[in-house]
């Protein structure tokens, strides 16, 4: 089993760190520059900054933000929301990004995968699945998972890949915030399938079991949560610490 990684994530929204249930109902969490110097100082193995509203206000993300979050941590960074062009890719990487995580936009133009991965190398492109489950399969949304593509999950995953992905960063909607635990079925589902890591999101609680399972019974390559670092109830040391004891290979600097 390959070393895993505990990645903190700072959904932001108005120069602000957000956090809600099921993509709704948002709540102030903290300032991100602040959060993120404490994650890459307690241990974090990479950090992800999300500007969550940039796609639905037509705007991109913003940049200072990008700057100053990049000047505070020493681990890799990855920065997704309102990314359309491959210029949208070159600024943030030049502002101190170390990936871009395309979601929206990957949905609504695919080649921009390809040309991201040609031009910046495919480690540094990570395509972000939004995941909900409608009757008996998963499907991916886009627009901050206010709008179901018809694409099933299976289908993008392998395609995005195929397009030079290096990452993929795959949240279930349906446990988004719960703090019930990960979707074990389609983070199992998707790792399964692909050749590139799979970065499990959404439903991370306060109990190291979830992130045992989400690596043992998911498969996943690493897992990213929000909540229960922002708000104490599960500090990355406490977490890393516990993983140890499960066997869990962690990254050595740890």
């Amino acid at each position: 089993m390959l070393a895993k990684r505990i990645i903190p994530c700072l959904d932001v929204k108005n120069g602000q760190t957000v956090k809600g249930v099921n993509f709704e109902n948002l709540m102030y969490a903290g300032d991100p520059v602040s959060l993120a110097k404490k994650y890459s100082d307690e241990g974090a193995d990479e950090l992800v900054f999300l500007d969550i509203t940039a796609t639905n206000e037509g705007r991109q993300t913003t940049l200072d933000m990008v700057e100053k979050v990049a000047q505070q941590v020493f681990i890799p960074f990855t920065v997704g929301g309102g990314i359309r062009t491959v210029e949208d890719i070159n600024n943030l990487l030049h502002a101190g990004a170390d990936k871009v995580s395309l979601n929206s936009a990957a949905v609504n133009n695919p080649e921009l995968i390809e040309k991201a991965s040609n031009k910046f190398g495919s480690q540094a492109i990570i395509v972000a699945v939004d995941s909900k489950k409608v009757d008996d399969d998963f499907y991916v949304f886009i627009n901050a998972g206010k709008k179901n593509t018809g694409i099933k999950v299976s289908d993008w995953v392998n395609k995005v890949e195929k397009l030079g992905a290096g990452e993929i960063l795959l949240t279930s909607m349906d446990a988004d915030g719960t703090q019930n635990g990960f979707d074990l079925e389609v983070t199992k589902m998707v790792s399964e399938s692909l050749n590139i890591p799979v970065i499990a999101s959404g439903g991370a609680g306060a109990n190291v079991q979830h992130f045992v399972d989400v690596f043992e019974k998911g498969q996943a390559d690493a897992a990213l949560a929000a909540s229960i670092f922002h708000y104490g109830t599960l500090p990355v040391p406490t977490l890393k610490k516990e993983l140890k004891k499960y066997n869990i290979p962690l990254r050595s600097k740890n």
